[in-house]
């Protein structure tokens, strides 16, 4: 998964949304220990603080742990992994159904949307 950076709104954030993406979707498992902040941020092509900061606000949301030692780990706590997860899923959901109610869709025409393109 290659890291996208707009211009459009703070790199930190756009660096923490995709942590996320990256924990919940089991690139960086529970309990893993997560690359130096030097090589998270040579990788992403951006400065090393601006990644701290990213990093500092995982923390802070309780999806990984420092350790000074030990170095960044992602949380053992697989209940809130998944509950960001799911409230991840629910947005995509939410901007998915008021974007085809922009079109004239109700709710469930954007559902019966989903199953046509399952069948295809």
């Amino acid at each position: 998964m290659g890291w996208k950076i707009d211009d459009g709104r703070p790199i930190w954030t756009q660096l923490k949304e995709q942590m996320i993406k990256r924990i919940v979707s089991g690139t960086y498992s529970s309990g893993d220990k997560l690359p130096s902040v030097r090589d998270l941020a040579g990788e992403a092509g951006v400065n090393p603080n601006t990644m701290q900061r990213a990093l500092s606000a995982l923390d802070q949301d309780g999806l990984t742990i420092t350790n000074r030692t030990s170095g960044r780990c992602v949380t053992e706590d697989v209940t809130k992994i998944e509950e960001c997860r799911k409230d991840i899923a629910h947005k995509i959901v939410k901007q998915y159904i008021r974007d085809l109610e922009e079109l004239g869709y109700n709710k469930e025409d954007a559902v019966a949307l989903i199953g046509k393109e399952e069948e295809e």
